[in-house]
């Protein structure tokens, strides 16, 4: 089980230079799990691709109703003052301190490209081409 952020599901399906890792990470380990902000950020992040107009409408529904189907079953809430109290600590925002804070409660690793995270917690987060080099 890892704990899989927004960017990382995205790049499933949005072509990145991380898609390919990212890929080979599901094979890997499907059991992916996300706070419920992942829905609304995957959102904004369709959103911008439509006013770049690098995908339509229904390209942005597709891919939201595929991304759901992927993490149904495997949504978490998380505790605000855990949340509050990670993003002070670390400086990290409060978005991403979801994504820590539930990697911490359930003992599993962060797949992110995000290197402050990566910076702020090495022994949580790592990038997928990492992890699916790493034997755990």
């Amino acid at each position: 089980m890892i704990v899989a952020d927004t960017n990382t599901i995205a790049y499933l399906y949005l072509p990145s230079d991380f898609s390919e890792y990212v890929e080979a990470l599901l094979l890997k380990d499907s059991h992916w799990i996300a706070p419920l902000l992942w829905r609304s950020e995957l959102r904004n992040i369709l959103a911008l691709y439509m006013r770049k107009e690098l995908i339509s409408m229904s390209d942005a529904l597709e891919i939201q109703q595929q991304a759901e189907l992927l993490m149904a079953d495997n949504e978490y809430t998380v505790s605000s003052f855990d949340v509050l109290e990670m993003a002070k600590s670390s400086g990290c925002s409060a978005y991403d301190s979801e994504f820590i804070c539930l990697a911490n409660n359930e003992k599993c690793k962060l797949i992110t490209a995000d290197k402050k995270i990566i910076k702020a917690f090495p022994d949580i987060a790592l990038t997928a081409k990492d992890f699916i080099s790493r034997t755990f």
